[in-house]
Formats: structure tokens, sequence, C-alpha cells
């Protein structure tokens, strides 16, 4: 049986994620600011030529029109109560990126992992518990939960643990 807050949670984090690219495509700062931890932790992957591809439009600093805002997700995916995967393709760059989430219990967003121009693996993490609890390891469960789907075979890969 599905509790009702957990389905509640899901559609929340992921109506977040929707008003975060609403927002990036309308230059909304103020609701960027509501958004966006103060502090938002920002990690990058991709060539080094496409570095600040997503920081300018998270800032309103863009010069972009919002008819070729690049950020425009094809799909927005749900994993566990505070990952959220975004994809798309921003055709004007030929880039291809996955943005993944990292929202609180509050509904602020405090991490952005941005790829660029590489296929994107999440995986689950299992637990491992020695005799004291204290000592927790994790190690993969070995099996892919969701892949990149518009990016092809071709371009080197990255598999991100949950």
């Amino acid at each position: 049986m599905v509790v009702p807050e957990i389905i509640e949670e899901k559609d929340r984090n992921k109506r977040i994620i929707r008003d975060l690219y609403k927002a990036i495509i309308f230059k909304d700062a103020d609701t960027l600011h509501l958004l966006l931890a103060p502090n938002l932790e920002w990690w990058f992957h991709g060539p080094q030529r496409h570095r600040h591809h997503l920081i300018p439009f998270l800032t309103c600093s863009s010069s972009s029109a919002s008819s070729s805002n690049p950020f425009v997700p094809h799909l927005i995916e749900e994993f566990g109560s505070t990952v959220i995967i975004a994809e798309g393709y921003d055709k004007v760059n030929n880039v291809w990126w996955v943005h993944a989430w990292t929202i609180t219990v509050d509904g602020v967003i405090t991490q952005i992992r941005e790829y660029l121009n590489t296929s994107v693996i999440v995986t689950k993490l299992r637990k491992h518990l020695d005799a004291d609890d204290d000592d927790a390891c994790y190690s993969s469960m070995g099996h892919c939960v969701w892949k990149s789907k518009l990016i092809d075979d071709s371009v080197p890969g990255l598999i991100l643990a949950i």
C-alpha cells in the first residue's frame, strides 16, 4: 500500500523542478530565489567549453531569449524522496544535458549535478552495516534504475549512485 504523503511528496518534488525550469525559461528571479538554496552546491561534468551552461540561467544573467532557452526538459524522473533527474537537449549548442537535483524535505533545492554530452546511469546504493552502526559503508546494488535516453552509447558515461 502506498502512503498518500509519499505520493504527495513525489508530486511536490516533480512540481518544484517543473516550476524551476519555468522560472529559468521566463527569467523569474523571484521564483528561482525561493526554490534554490542561497549556497547551492553545483557540480559539473562535460566539455569545458560548456562549463557555465546552466549557471547564467539560474542567476538570470543569460542574454538568451526565452524562445531559444536550452532548458526545456523532455523527461523528469524522481528517485527516492530527494533526487530528481531532468533530461533535455539544447539544439542551439548541440548539447545533451542531464540535471540531478537534490531537494530538502522543505522543498528547497540544495544541489545540482549538471552533465553535458555525457551518458548518465543511475544505480541504487545498498547500505552494509558492520558490527557498529556508526561504521556503515555503501556499495552499488549492481543494477541500473535509469539511463540517459536522449544520447547514444558512443558518448562517455558516468554512473550516479543514489
